[in-house]
């Protein structure tokens, strides 16, 4: 069986929730199909790893994506009817590389990663070919919330890409032989928007065996958050954090310090600690294990989060009890809760992780043990992606072009306020962290 695999990150290195399920299931099918992989790259570091993603697939492709041309399109279509993630995330090369694809090792079954890869499944010449699409989670609520979550003009920005983005989401789902969401919540927003979409959870897993802690727990009060800092998410938690919460806790424990480690932090992020002595921002660091276990805690305080947040996994199978939101207990899987303190307010959440900070380093390491997480393998949580494709590709002389016209009814704005916000939509676009 040949897959075709369109990805809108280079599922290499794995080192953030936008790459790592991908590239666990490239590493799953090499083995089971002849797999070509076409993917978005966003700069000269991503492009660089192109040769490591050769050794497990049998073809690479790498696009450009052209930022600058991008942006300033995207800023002209917020007049019209277009997802901004479909302008953020165009390729201009693409059709050339699918035609050449197509021509010379025609697929059996497209593999699209994430809905912003899927407009390219629905159009020539790929049209005719069955398609699995991964949404992960459903991005159109992740604008939703992020709406719900500030004032205008943003928001309105942000209802307008919910609003074109579901549209094409229901018609993604609906024309794919199956679509597949990280967990439970996300299957019933899916089913919602598409109810006749052919919708399975396929949960993420986790590499336990790497994260297992190899000394005894650290005896210190740090306090870490792992991810992508320009992820907007991310990055509106932690400021939240920063000043509503962590000023609690140092008055009850001076000696507390904060490790901030992920790429690409924000000059807001950055400006905000700079006054706090007791904070830490690392930037991108060659692997975020030695941080994890030599820390005390873990916290996740996202107000957004859809999906699975890998970050509360890997903190607790690194050996760490975690505070989290409401919004991320709602994604995670049942067996992470014994390690998760949840908490909402600024209050809640100093006084949840000063109990945590109160522990010895056993008695935490025994809270994060108490989640058995040894069944979230990859290999294990991936299993049924490969009867799925199987299927797929059994149906390919059934499938028909469709027809794709994106239209919406989200809010019109200015240009002139629309280009002052673009930036925060083109850094998350691309992230399911």
């Amino acid at each position: 069986m040949r897959i075709l695999v369109l990805t809108h990150r280079l599922p290499y290195a794995p080192n953030r929730g936008d790459r790592l399920r991908a590239y666990h299931m490239l590493q799953g099918l090499r083995n089971r199909a002849e797999v070509e992989l076409v993917s978005l790259v966003h700069d000269d570091e991503e492009a660089s790893h192109a040769e490591e993603v050769r050794q497990f697939v049998a073809r690479v492709h790498t696009i450009r994506v052209p930022k600058l041309r991008n942006y300033a399109r995207s800023a002209m279509t917020l007049l019209g009817e277009t997802p901004l993630t479909h302008g953020l995330l165009d390729a201009p090369k693409m059709t050339d590389v699918l035609d050449q694809v197509c021509r010379h090792h025609r697929p059996d079954v497209v593999f699209a990663y994430c809905s912003g890869l899927a407009r390219f499944a629905l159009q020539a010449p790929l049209d005719t070919i069955p398609l699995v699409l991964d949404f992960v989670d459903i991005d159109s609520q992740k604008w939703r919330d992020m709406a719900a979550a500030c004032r205008p003009p943003l928001s309105w920005i942000y209802a307008r890409e919910a609003a074109t983005l579901g549209a094409f989401e229901a018609r993604a789902a609906n024309r794919a032989v199956a679509s597949l969401v990280v967990n439970a919540r996300e299957a019933a927003i899916a089913r919602e928007l598409a109810p006749g979409a052919n919708v399975h959870v396929l949960n993420n897993g986790i590499e336990t065996a790497r994260l297992h802690p190899p000394t005894d727990p650290a005896n210190s009060a740090r306090v870490v958050f792992c991810g992508v800092m320009n992820y907007a998410p991310n990055d509106d938690g932690m400021r939240w954090f920063v000043r509503q919460v962590w000023p609690a806790v140092l008055a009850k424990r001076p000696d507390a310090t904060l490790a901030i480690v992920g790429s690409d932090p924000t000059a807001a992020l950055k400006t905000l600690c700079s006054s706090h002595p007791s904070i830490e921002i690392t930037g991108r660091v060659p692997d975020v294990r030695d941080w994890l276990w030599g820390s005390a805690v873990a916290v996740a305080p996202l107000h957004v989060a859809r999906g699975v947040q890998n970050k509360a996994l890997e903190a607790i199978a690194a050996g760490l009890p975690i505070v989290i939101t409401k919004a991320v207990a709602g994604g995670l899987p049942d067996a992470a809760a014994n390690a998760c303190a949840v908490a909402n307010t600024p209050h809640q959440f100093a006084y949840q992780l000063l109990a945590l900070l109160a522990l010895s380093p056993a008695e935490r390491r025994a809270r994060a043990n108490s989640s058995d997480l040894s069944h979230l393998t990859w290999s294990h949580t991936l299993e049924p992606l490969w009867p799925l494709l199987d299927r797929a590709a059994a149906t390919r002389s059934q499938v028909r072009p469709t027809a794709v016209e994106d239209s919406s009814a989200g809010p019109q704005l200015s240009r002139q306020s629309s280009e002052t916000h673009l930036h925060t939509i083109s850094a998350s676009t691309t992230d399911h962290s």
